[in-house]
């Protein structure tokens, strides 16, 4: 089973959608309850300060994932820096992909985009995990021009094959952001790949804000595959 790192903005009161949470019932969880700390304190002093207090509310989205079937656990990090926290503890915990909060209920379909220099594979291989036999729709998206490492039709024939329907949407005449803004008001959910350099600029920077301002339900981003650090290569 795959595993999904969900960060949260604990002592903010960040709360996880239901619609999300069920969506999710079908992976593993880790949900990682972060707070950025000023440059002048200290993580311990914060730690001391608010450590139980986050802790009982990671417990409580935890057990709020596993009621949705799925299994979960969490962790709590005090960071200077969220964006490298993030990206840490997804390594660390072996996350397929991230999970970007959004407003959302029942998931009765949701958009994949294809488009870019995305890892296909691994995008095809965790929507049919994330479905498994739910009545879900996926439609798979891809801007007019981008052939993709895999064909559209190709796409959508392994999804078939697992049991989920799918159709394909070419968008004619936009960039691959814009194609996926204009076709997000009739899906629930997004499902996307990591692209180069890294996350970061989409998990925090202009694309989630202009993502955020057309008021989507959850993000789903596919990481890339990682390289072995050197000191493990063969």
């Amino acid at each position: 089973m795959s595993r999904v790192l969900v960060p949260v903005a604990v002592l903010e009161n960040e709360a996880v959608p239901l619609g999300l949470m069920n969506l999710l019932g079908t992976m593993d969880v880790t949900v990682l309850g972060y707070h950025v700390l000023p440059e002048q304190t200290p993580p311990d002093q914060a730690r001391l300060q608010y450590e139980e207090r986050a802790n009982a509310a990671l417990a409580d989205i935890a057990e709020e994932f596993r009621d949705a079937g799925g299994s979960a656990d969490y962790r709590l990090v005090f960071t200077a820096d969220r964006q490298k926290t993030v990206d840490r503890v997804a390594d660390e915990v072996g996350a397929r992909a991230y999970a970007i909060s959004g407003a959302t209920g029942a998931v009765d379909r949701i958009l994949v985009s294809l488009s870019g220099d995305v890892a296909a594979d691994r995008i095809l291989a965790f929507v049919t995990e994330l479905v498994g036999d739910r009545a879900i729709d996926v439609t798979l998206l891809r801007v007019a021009g981008d052939d993709g490492a895999v064909s559209m039709e190709a796409a959508a024939e392994r999804l078939d094959a697992a049991g989920i329907a799918a159709t394909t949407r070419i968008a004619e005449g936009a960039a691959p952001l814009e194609a996926l803004l204009d076709a997000v008001p009739d899906h629930d959910a997004i499902v996307m790949g990591e692209q180069a350099p890294s996350l970061q600029s989409f998990l925090f920077g202009e694309v989630t804000e202009r993502v955020a301002a057309e008021s989507v339900g959850p993000v789903l981003v596919v990481r890339r595959p990682r390289s072995k650090p050197e000191s493990e290569s063969e």
